[in-house]
């Protein structure tokens, strides 16, 4: 994994808005409609190769494929893995309880109301080992095409933490047991994007958002070993692939609410410091964390590892000042030191198919101004020194 050695470098948590004709077909395949496989798998390689090219053309240096392929960055797995033909409903997000009308705002976006949900109804194995690596020949195909050698690929993945968040547990007896089943099912697509030479990216929502809409009944204390049995989970499945090679992503959540309910950061960024994983994207932008940069002066960053704190807020059409971007970098490069620190987005612009908080039109000017606030902060920090 590359880092920010002579300038500060920008990347992004995921997702990125897909076209809308390929936001059709996927609600089709969704819901049982016949879609023919050739067409779709065509228009999505399409997509990837547009969406490399918009990503270079905004100034970020590694890049993805948006997620394009896939339903949402945790769904997706119910077409990969055996188990999961069961139902489950979607999370509850309690800090919405005291405000109905953006409760039903919220659940009301196309994305979330038409989304599935499958539940764990039998012993969990992989079913399609061909879905990630043509994931993988489209982003390299896109980057190839793309003009230019990006810094970095970097494909995401969902941990077995946030499946298990998502995904009700019928079969197994423990929570301890689901998720080490899971673990052991997505051992092989972790190691597959790794193999392939791209930042495995894991996302691990359930170390934030499930403070509060898994774990809400449980102490601080009590939440801190669930989170660490879901890192111990993590590990073991990233076993073999170089820390180097792996980023993670802490979310509370992007979804918009108050948010008044997020377990803060200081209480869980050691844990979350357990994990293999050497650099972690998180969310520090909005207005419920962009304070949390401080908890860095008295927290100390472990040796080797890497912060992307997220500079762009991913629910807001409000398009961040350069300055502002790298002012909020350098808070964090002043704590950390330029070399552990990049840009990134709070969270992911399409998180589910058919979600756009932000207009797909915006999330280009935001990437584009989070390059220029990247321009801004670099030559503070790398500043040529007089003869």
């Amino acid at each position: 994994m590359k880092r920010s050695r002579d300038r500060f470098l920008t990347t992004h948590t995921g997702s990125l808005p897909r076209p809308e004709d390929l936001i059709r077909m996927m609600f089709a395949k969704e819901e049982g409609v016949p879609v023919e496989p050739r067409a779709l798998a065509a228009r999505i390689r399409d997509a990837v190769a547009d969406i490399v090219s918009r990503q270079r053309a905004a100034g970020i240096d590694i890049v993805n494929d948006g997620e394009m392929s896939k339903p949402s960055y945790a769904t997706y797995i119910k077409d990969r893995l055996n188990g999961f033909g069961g139902e489950s409903q979607p999370p509850p997000y309690p800090d919405l309880v005291p405000y109905p009308g953006l409760h039903q705002k919220v659940y009301g976006d196309r994305g979330r109301a038409r989304r599935k949900m499958p539940g764990c109804n039998a012993p969990i194995t992989v079913r399609d080992r061909e879905a990630v690596k043509a994931d993988i020949e489209n982003l390299k195909a896109g980057a190839r095409g793309a003009g230019g050698e990006p810094e970095d690929l970097f494909m995401s993945a969902a941990s077995p933490g946030v499946i298990s968040l998502f995904f009700h547990n019928d079969y197994y007896k423990t929570h301890e047991e689901y998720l080490y089943a899971i673990a052991e099912a997505m051992q092989y697509e972790y190691e597959a994007i790794a193999a392939a030479g791209l930042v495995v990216q894991l996302d691990c929502p359930d170390l934030g958002m499930g403070r509060h809409v898994q774990f809400a009944d449980l102490s601080i204390e009590e939440f801190r070993k669930k989170a660490r049995l879901h890192i111990e989970a993590l590990n073991h499945a990233v076993r073999n692939v170089a820390p180097d090679q792996m980023r993670m992503h802490l979310c509370w959540g992007n979804y918009e609410a108050p948010h008044q309910m997020d377990v803060p950061l200081a209480d869980i960024i050691d844990v979350v410091f357990l994990a293999r994983p050497s650099a972690v994207s998180f969310e520090a932008a909005n207005p419920r964390h962009a304070h949390e940069w401080a908890v860095f002066e008295k927290v100390k960053l472990p040796e080797g590892k890497v912060l992307i704190p997220g500079v762009l807020e991913s629910k807001s059409n409000f398009i961040e000042h350069p300055e502002l971007i790298a002012q909020r970098v350098g808070r964090y490069a002043n704590l950390v030191g330029r070399e552990n620190v990049m840009l990134g987005t709070d969270c992911g612009y399409g998180t589910w198919v058919g979600q756009a908080a932000v207009d797909p039109d915006v999330v280009w000017g935001k990437l584009a101004a989070m390059a220029e606030g990247a321009r801004i902060a670099s030559r503070q920090f790398w500043r040529p020194v007089a003869v």
